[in-house]
């Protein structure tokens, strides 16, 4: 028996749809990252070092969507693979500015290659015009969540937008300790 109720329509629900495309995003990611060694969070940790070098862990871990817990063990991770390199002291405040290595330059490459091939395949049934209309249409939906309603405060937008496409897009979620 069903019962008719208010609800939302999941076949109408842009919500709904925004979160399955981002399923759908994470899990072709996870897969074309998974011959790598390489988790979502790591690439996103080595796009955004690439862009930004000298992020502090707390960015890095806003820039990924991860918690800073999550990041600092990645990043000592990342430090024992010889990917990246971060003082042994802080040259001011607590922060330790993290920097990519040759080696991690190399594996961001090998990573860039397999994400950017998700992404095409993302976009294939989409025309340029399309594909412009989309971005924009995204980036004002993150705008309107971003800013609080009851206060008209702008939450934080975080260090990733802009920064690595759908690698660093798709790089919710904790996975940090998979590294």
């Amino acid at each position: 028996m069903r019962q008719d109720r208010a609800g939302i329509d999941l076949d109408h629900s842009m919500g709904y749809l925004l979160k399955e495309a981002a399923s759908a995003l994470r899990t072709a990611m996870e897969a074309a990252l998974r011959p790598l060694d390489m988790t979502i969070t790591h690439y996103s940790c080595l796009e955004l070092l690439a862009q930004r070098p000298g992020l502090s862990n707390s960015d890095l871990a806003r820039g990924a969507f991860v918690t800073r817990q999550s990041m600092n063990v990645l990043l000592q991770a990342l430090e024992r693979a010889g990917e990246v390199t971060r003082p042994a002291e802080a040259p001011v405040g607590k922060a330790l500015p993290a920097r990519l290595t040759p080696a991690g330059e190399r594996k961001l490459a090998q990573a860039t290659a397999a994400v950017r091939a998700v992404e095409v395949r993302m976009l294939g049934g989409m025309s340029p015009d399309e594909q412009t209309v989309a971005t924009a249409a995204l980036r004002s939906m993150v705008h309107a969540l971003r800013t609080d309603g009851v206060t008209g405060d702008a939450g934080g937008a975080g260090v990733a937008e802009g920064a690595g496409g759908a690698g660093v897009a798709g790089g919710a979620g904790s996975d940090a300790g998979r590294s």
